[in-house]
């Protein structure tokens, strides 16, 4: 049995437990083990009232009634004052949006682009999600010559279309249906094409997510209020058509309008026909040729006509980054800052 006075109790004549001599009342222990004075005053108050004659008790009783109605009464005004201050604040909010939306300037500048990410439907994260002040690395000098060309910008005035130097690129793989050795080719390929533009990538981790022409470049549900990172899949022609014939792989990266009017790239994905590149793996290095190949046009080379470029549309015998490739991946590193997307 829990014992709930200060000395044991003992066994009543019914089974009962009652109180010790000299402890009037059973009293409450706090998890300390301590008697807490609160309830030794209630204790000797009851005590007290116990020894009054009945009139005595039912005057005191009345007394402590309309005592409590008196605090019923203060607490309920104080109450309506609470209420009425509350419901002052959605009106001043009302005011605000107002001088807000009669203002296009001061709304579009200032409120919208911080209440559209939690919007629904949103189609872009908040600002700045992983920026830096500056960019996190240095694009190599570029030495040699050679050619190379720069995807198309959806303004035909901006030159290259490239990504923000200041956060880091991310990038998830999804491992269904790769061979063996491959993604030890997708890192190798990667920390090339980041030494070749100084953009720093991150590993963010496998994904279920599969290939998509028109993949969604924001998806808070699968990867957080940030822009979805390049997604890299092993697939095939029946998953993703755009892979039949002689297509090896796919890449490329999705665009958005900064503020300053530039258009930077936010998310990418690389696709590889697994089937095709298994068979391949007898020759690891021309595996890892055509994942340099798709990852060189998601930071922002296109095709070139020199047979002596990795960029060129051919498989050739080129297996590596070629001096032109090089150049272009350089410029390419030396993006502007975007911390408005």
């Amino acid at each position: 049995m829990h014992q709930t006075g200060s000395t044991a109790p003992h066994q009543g004549p019914r089974g009962r437990h009652e109180p010790a001599p000299g402890v009037p009342l059973p009293v409450k222990r706090a998890p300390s083990g301590r008697i807490p004075q609160w309830v030794l005053d209630e204790a000797a108050e009851q005590q007290r009232r116990a020894g009054l004659s009945p009139s005595r008790r039912r005057r005191e009783q009345r007394r402590d009634d309309r005592a409590g109605r008196r605090d019923a009464r203060r607490w309920a005004r104080g109450a309506r004052r609470s209420s009425r201050a509350r419901r002052a604040s959605p009106a001043i909010g009302v005011v605000l949006l107002a001088t807000l939306w009669f203002t296009p300037g001061l709304f579009a500048d200032h409120a919208l682009p911080v209440v559209r990410p939690y919007l629904p439907n949103a189609s872009a994260p908040p600002p700045g999600v992983g920026a830096a002040d500056e960019p996190l690395g240095t694009p190599p000098a570029a030495t040699g010559t050679g050619s190379h060309r720069f995807m198309e910008a959806p303004d035909p005035e901006q030159e290259v279309l490239a990504w923000d130097p200041c956060r880091p690129v991310r990038v998830v793989v999804r491992p269904d249906n790769a061979p063996p050795g491959g993604q030890r080719l997708i890192e190798e390929a990667v920390g090339r094409i980041s030494a070749a533009t100084g953009l720093q990538f991150v590993d963010a981790g496998t994904t279920d997510e599969a290939p998509s022409s028109r993949r969604d470049p924001y998806q808070p549900e699968r990867y957080g209020r940030q822009w979805a990172p390049v997604l890299i899949t092993w697939s095939d022609p029946a998953e993703h058509p755009d892979l039949a014939g002689n297509v090896a792989g796919l890449g490329g990266s999705t665009p958005r309008l900064s503020r300053d009017g530039t258009y930077v790239s936010v998310s990418g994905q690389v696709t590889l026909d697994a089937p095709a590149l298994t068979r391949m793996m007898d020759r690891p290095e021309l595996v890892r040729a055509v994942i340099l190949h798709e990852l060189a046009h998601v930071v922002g080379l296109a095709h070139v006509d020199d047979p002596a470029q990795l960029m060129h549309p051919e498989t050739s015998g080129v297996t590596d980054l070629a001096a032109g490739d090089r150049a272009g991946l350089a410029r390419l590193g030396a993006g502007t800052c975007a911390p408005d997307l």
